[in-house]
């Protein structure tokens, strides 16, 4: 098992064990529906990806569960919007 689970400290980043497990399924669809990783690593372990992505606050759910990345625009030129509510 992946030891930052084990830890408080990434449940009560994200807001409860429930909203973890979203955060966690929403994202690995998303790499595994072929959108890049966020941070720099050489794990080809997505759920690891996952981790450190929520560790580092690149990633989060906002307040209707939708997975949102940090500093994404939603302006024209700006990265993709990773709206994954219709899945």
């Amino acid at each position: 098992m992946i030891d930052e689970l084990r830890e408080e400290e990434i449940v009560n980043k994200v807001g409860g064990r429930f909203k973890l497990s979203t955060l966690i399924q929403k994202r690995l669809v998303a790499l595994n529906g072929g959108h890049r990783p966020l941070i720099q690593t050489e794990s080809t372990d997505k759920l690891r990806i996952v981790i450190q992505e929520i560790m580092q606050d690149k990633i989060y759910l906002d307040a209707s569960n939708n997975l949102r990345v940090t500093g994404a625009s939603t302006e024209a030129g700006g990265p993709p919007e990773l709206d994954l509510a219709n899945l």
